[in-house]
């Protein structure tokens, strides 16, 4: 399924409006185009050792592709789709407040500073009251905004297409920083994530680079190399660091596709340790463990001090496997099937499943108490797990 998505990324580059050389082409995202894939490995019986239920369901828009994450403020979760942002009461399930913003959304939802943002595929920013939805402002990025939007202090953090991220006023929208590297001719839909610590901001790019930046004035503060582009093609040298970095009180680490999972010193960027491996979906840690879903769909956990492999689950072949969200003695992923999975946290066998009704394509979030996943259909679909 991966080097499926990646051909039709090729072939949109070759065919595009724009030259080769002057365009990144995201790929990825489209579900259901080109040859038939593979077909799903088979679920396999277990024994539950955890109990999963289905707290409550809430709709935002057909996702059209694009990879929406729900996020948790407070006592609410927002989440977006289609051209809605909606905010929903985490202990009932009940919408607070919903706004039809009138733009195609790529990417939210976030919140901050009073505010709930979410982006447009033609480069919209949008930032709405956090309390009752109104629009606050509106502002035009550069390209399709991606990803996961963040506030720091007084600043709205975004990234585009084109490589560049963008810090602007939680006020009024208006710039006060941006950063941007030029980009390889191919890129995965999902690469160069973002995170967050002690303002500073940790930034994933195509072509397998992590850099740290201030998060108040975007100045660079280190680069360090996750994975190297090897390949005579452009196909074979996509190396894109996917997900979203985690990063904890001494490491930050990533993963690329056709690439490494490695971590990092978190303030200088010194290579702490690093194990080959690909992965299309991207990475989660908690006190103990780095675990990454790699693009043969298995999940693998890696002791984060040293980088020993420990356990591998390795039964959900050819299934589109997000990224994990650990929670405690749990480890939780969705696929394209639809299904939740949780893995234990001590050897990765399955505790407990359930099913939703579409292809889930991101990591699901912690709302606490539970977790929540956003399917491709737009449901927000929010679970009890003990």
């Amino acid at each position: 399924m991966k080097t499926r998505v990646l051909v039709a990324g090729l072939a949109l580059a070759l065919s595009g409006c724009s030259t080769v050389g002057s365009v990144t082409h995201t790929v990825g995202g489209w579900f259901g185009s080109g040859p038939a894939k593979a077909k799903p490995a088979e679920l396999v019986e277990f024994k539950p050792a955890a109990s999963l239920a289905e707290a409550w369901k809430a709709d935002t828009g057909d996702t059209h592709g694009h990879l929406f994450r729900p996020q948790a403020e407070g006592d609410d979760v927002l989440a977006a789709g289609g051209s809605r942002v909606v905010r929903i009461a985490v202990a009932t399930g009940n919408t607070v407040w919903r706004t039809d913003t009138g733009v195609k959304l790529s990417a939210g939802a976030g919140a901050g500073q009073g505010l709930a943002l979410a982006g447009g595929s033609k480069g919209e920013l949008l930032a709405l009251d956090l309390a009752g939805g109104q629009a606050r402002w509106k502002v035009a990025l550069s390209s399709e905004v991606t990803g996961q939007l963040l506030v720091a202090g007084d600043t709205v953090i975004a990234r585009t297409g084109d490589g560049r991220v963008h810090g602007l006023s939680a006020v009024d929208g208006s710039r006060k920083w941006l950063y941007s590297r030029n980009l390889p001719v191919l890129s995965l839909r999902g690469s160069g994530g973002l995170a967050m610590r002690d303002d500073v901001l940790y930034a994933g790019f195509p072509g397998g680079k992590l850099v740290a930046l201030n998060a108040a004035n975007g100045a660079q503060l280190w680069e360090a190399t996750v994975a190297l582009p090897r390949g005579a093609t452009e196909l074979e040298r996509v190396a894109d660091v996917m997900g979203n970095p985690v990063v904890d009180d001494r490491q930050v680490c990533a993963v690329a596709y056709q690439g490494r999972v490695a971590c990092f010193d978190r303030r200088t960027g010194a290579p702490l340790w690093a194990r080959d491996t690909s992965s299309n979906s991207g990475l989660a840690m908690d006190e103990r463990n780095v675990y990454v879903t790699d693009d043969k769909d298995a999940v693998t956990a890696y002791d984060k001090t040293s980088g020993r492999a420990g356990w591998r689950q390795d039964k959900l072949a050819r299934r589109q496997v997000t990224a994990p969200l650990t929670l405690g003695a749990w480890v939780v992923v969705a696929d394209g099937e639809g299904v939740v999975h949780v893995l234990s946290v001590e050897d990765g066998s399955f505790a407990a499943r359930a099913k939703v009704d579409g292809g889930v394509h991101t990591a699901p979030v912690d709302i606490g108490p539970g977790f929540a996943v956003q399917t491709a259909k737009g449901s927000v679909v929010a679970f009890r797990l003990k």
